[in-house]
């Protein structure tokens, strides 16, 4: 027969193992789902995975938005004054998307190289710049003061 402290400490160390698997098991899954924000320059010094789901960020390149005969499909090349990637969507565009302005894309990389995205957002104002982006577009020397924020 165990003793009455063996059997406490047998249901504490199975209490302690039980917590431990269930926080790996919810950390894993946080993990899986966790959506990074990239910049073109990322992507070409070859920091992003192929079959990651990552934010793309940076500048819509001016005269490079083509619009499919459908009204749906659209390809553009996002930049950040360093690299620039091109850019395929299906999809409704915002209303404040146009060429010059900031711009972030939900997707993943295809093998060819070019971003497949699934959700497009422009930004709300003029004033509104993700901070990653306004960071990446100084180090490339772009930034155009009084222009933006």
């Amino acid at each position: 027969m165990r003793s009455r402290k063996q059997r406490r400490l047998y249901v504490l160390l199975l209490g302690l193992g039980a917590l431990g698997v269930a926080t790996a098991l919810i950390l894993a899954a946080f993990s899986d789902n966790l959506v990074f924000f990239h910049t073109p320059s990322d992507i070409a010094a070859g920091k992003v995975k192929l079959e990651r789901t990552f934010r793309l960020g940076g500048l819509v390149e001016t005269g490079s938005v083509v619009k499919a005969a459908d009204g749906l499909s659209v390809t553009f090349r996002v930049t950040d004054g360093g690299s620039t990637l091109p850019v395929s969507y299906k999809g409704v565009l915002p209303d404040l998307f146009r060429e010059g302005q900031g711009v972030v894309a939900l997707g993943r990389l295809n093998e060819g190289s070019s971003f497949v995205a699934t959700e497009i957002l422009a930004k709300h104002d003029e004033n509104y710049m993700p901070k990653e982006l306004t960071d990446a577009i100084k180090k490339q020397g772009q930034w155009k003061e009084g222009t933006q924020k």
